[in-house]
């Protein structure tokens, strides 16, 4: 049994999200996801849908080109194969999340 928690204090991130999975079977993956201050990610499209929570912080994402701002405690289902980015994110708190995977 391997034990995490999620609120731990966060790595230096030298402007680059920390990630841990924190579970990987064939079709779910879980992962703890901390984004710099005002992250700005690549465009995704992936294959399987993605549901995420922000634990902390806020962010704002880009769903399909519509702006969704999170704050803590917000949850989206994004699903498969829809384009998503990252725009911007809090810098104190961080934005922290857990992403789920489910293909």
């Amino acid at each position: 049994m391997v034990q995490y928690n999620l609120l731990a204090p966060t790595p230096h991130l030298n402007n680059e999200e920390h990630t841990t999975t924190l579970l990987s079977r064939p079709s779910t993956k879980i992962f703890h996801i901390v984004s710099p201050p005002h992250f700005q990610s690549d465009l995704f499209c992936q294959n399987e849908d993605e549901w995420v929570t922000l634990l902390q912080g806020e962010a704002t994402l880009t769903i399909a080109e519509e702006p969704h701002l999170l704050k803590a405690g917000d949850t989206l289902l994004i699903p498969a194969n829809t384009p998503h980015q990252v725009m911007d994110t809090s810098e104190k708190p961080l934005a922290m999340w857990l992403a789920v995977h489910v293909g």
